[in-house]
């Protein structure tokens, strides 16, 4: 548990400083992509987008694989020969993935449905594990032993991997600068709402792993259906079995219905960047009857489930849902290189009465911009170091490295294409 705390100020803590520091000052709605732009020009500001944007896509197939892990416990057990089987894994993404998909494409209107049951879904069995937690804990104490030496730090392989997702778990203020035009006075009220979140965000993930360690061990815990795992042990230690099957369900529900918010949600890069001719003009047209950007969604869908097959080639289910997860990992952190980056190069700058005061002024933004690249490219590294019981460690490697460079490649390519066409149309 202490690794969250040191996360929070290792990653959210410099985030925030950064973000507050560079919407103080820059306010546009756009974030980090206009940040990257006036810091270091039009190709940075791009590769930034894109890479925000790609991200998600190895992200979708990670999430469906992790609802497909625990929803073999609506049956009330965990699925025996299923919890093994490529095949079943690969179907029920596939599955989650046309269903969000789907929805989406008939709009909004559609789409919300999903989205807000979702929402529902994920609250509820937060506050089930995290109430089932407690009560195991004061019933039969922690499955996990608790003590100074439990708790400190490890550095063996797979601590030091786990390091990476820490990182990005921690993540997030980014994101509410994109809608900085949209937001009243958002030099006020974007630092005061980081400083509201997060309190609550430590608690959630403080309390999430705590009740998980109350239940089961470490080391028997499976990434990939850990919640349930966790869920199902204590309720059938106080022989309240019929909550399982509704955990199960209402975990599975939270993460096809997070795909498809997201699913819709950054669908909107590509839109736009077919209105502006980086992609064709298709991309930027949206359906005339149920008002959705058909051509992006049905492409995130095609090229999402391109990284389910590629992910599990060659490897085990749990060596699929590892590489998915260093894929988004790696590719998510790549535009926070260019966010520290740019902190860092306008740390310096003047500052305007109507600006948030940084206590600490500029060597506050500089030390944070310096900390925050650190745990950025420690984490890039550390998430690309398979872990210790996959079969084909070269192979995983191999997948991270090639999915992560297809993306910028592609994105290097698109860009130029985009350049080529805007100089021929001048």
């Amino acid at each position: 548990m202490p690794v969250w705390i040191i996360g929070a100020f290792a990653m959210f803590v410099p985030l925030s400083i950064a973000v507050v520091f560079l919407a103080s000052h820059h306010p546009d709605e756009g974030g980090l992509y206009i940040w990257s732009k006036r810091a270091f020009g039009p190709f940075a500001g791009f590769i930034t987008g894109w890479t925000y944007w790609t991200s998600n896509l190895p992200y979708f197939p990670a999430l469906l694989y992790f609802a497909a892990g625990n929803a073999l416990f609506i049956g009330g057990t965990s699925g025996g020969a299923l919890s093994a089987s490529p095949a079943y894994f690969i179907a029920f993404a596939l599955g989650g993935l046309a269903l969000a998909t789907t929805l989406n494409v008939y709009g909004l209107e559609v789409a919300k449905w999903l989205n807000n049951a979702g929402a529902i879904a994920r609250w509820t069995v937060t506050l089930l594990l995290v109430a089932l937690g407690a009560l195991a804990w004061w019933k039969f104490g922690p499955a996990t032993k608790i003590s100074v030496s439990t708790m400190h730090p490890g550095l063996h392989l797979k601590d030091v991997i786990f390091w990476s997702v820490i990182a990005f778990a921690w993540t997030g203020p980014e994101s509410v600068p994109f809608m900085g035009g949209e937001i009243r006075h958002p030099r006020r009220t974007i630092p005061l709402g980081l400083a509201f979140a997060a309190p609550a965000i430590a608690v959630i993930y403080i309390a999430g792993t705590a009740s998980v360690l109350a239940a089961l061990a470490p080391h028997a815990v499976n990434p990939s259906s850990g919640v349930m795992q966790a869920i199902g042990s204590i309720v059938t230690r106080f022989g309240w079995s019929v909550l399982t099957p509704i955990a199960a369900l209402l975990v599975a529900l939270s993460c096809i219905g997070s795909c498809g918010a997201w699913l819709g949600a950054v669908a909107r890069i590509p839109f736009v960047a077919g209105i502006d001719h980086y992609l064709p003009s298709g991309f930027g047209r949206m359906h005339p009857r149920w008002g959705s950007p058909v051509a992006a969604l049905l492409t995130q869908a095609g090229i999402a489930a391109i990284f389910i097959f590629l992910g599990q080639g060659g490897t085990s289910v749990r060596g699929a849902y590892d590489v998915l997860v260093s894929s988004t990992v790696v590719i998510t952190l790549i535009p926070f290189l260019l966010l520290f980056a740019a902190a860092f190069k306008f740390g310096g700058a003047a500052r305007t009465p109507e600006m948030v005061r940084i206590p600490g002024g500029k060597w506050t933004v500089w030390i944070a911009a310096l900390v925050g690249l650190a745990t950025t490219l420690s984490a890039i590294v550390f998430a690309g170091i398979p872990a210790d019981d996959e079969p084909n460690k070269t192979l995983a490697i191999v997948k991270v490295i090639g999915l992560t460079a297809l993306m910028l490649v592609s994105g290097v390519a698109i860009y130029f294409a985009g350049r080529r066409k805007a100089a021929s149309r001048a």
